[in-house]
């Protein structure tokens, strides 16, 4: 279920940068080895709004800020209900497959390197986070903004269903 909840400006959003995942490639030519970096970068603003992006330069710094300059143009926005998630989701991307759950307030973020980096970069104090297949943290943090995406807004719910956001929670 495709759900359109791209962010349209950046230009008010206040975003923090995290650097997830930082490789070194070599390339071997005739001259010698050639080394360039790939940086996997996640920005938001702690109040729902997420994005990532991924940087390849020759230097680490160039490479880190290509990621940040890639992740600010493909910001999604997440609904975060007291702290947490509204419901639980589960997401694949690749080979990795990703499991998130709400947890009440005190849990902290229970969640592995890459997905912990996307969590708290939305603005999740609480929640319970698995992830199986693939520890690649390419595929996870692409697998967490998946399922992050796929979230649904209680407010919306309980609007569609005619009932209280309580009761939506109720039962």
């Amino acid at each position: 279920m495709a759900i359109n909840n791209k962010v349209k400006s950046t230009n008010d959003l206040e975003l923090k940068d995290r650097l997830v995942a930082i490789n070194r490639v070599t390339k071997v030519t005739k001259g010698g080895r050639t080394f360039s970096f790939a940086a996997i970068v996640v920005v938001g603003n702690e109040d729902g709004i997420i994005g990532w992006g991924l940087g390849k330069a020759g230097e680490v710094t160039a490479a880190i800020a290509k990621g940040v300059e890639a992740a600010k143009k493909n910001l999604i926005k997440v609904p975060v209900y007291k702290g947490t998630i509204p419901h639980e989701q589960v997401a694949k991307f690749g080979g990795a497959q990703v499991f998130l759950k709400p947890a009440t307030t005190g849990t902290g973020v229970k969640a592995g390197g890459a997905m912990r980096a996307v969590l708290e970069s939305v603005g999740i104090t609480d929640v319970l986070a698995k992830s199986k297949g693939s520890s690649n943290p390419h595929n996870l943090v692409k697998a967490t903004i998946v399922a992050l995406g796929e979230l649904r807004d209680p407010a919306m719910v309980a609007q569609n269903r005619g009932v209280s956001v309580e009761k939506v929670f109720k039962g």
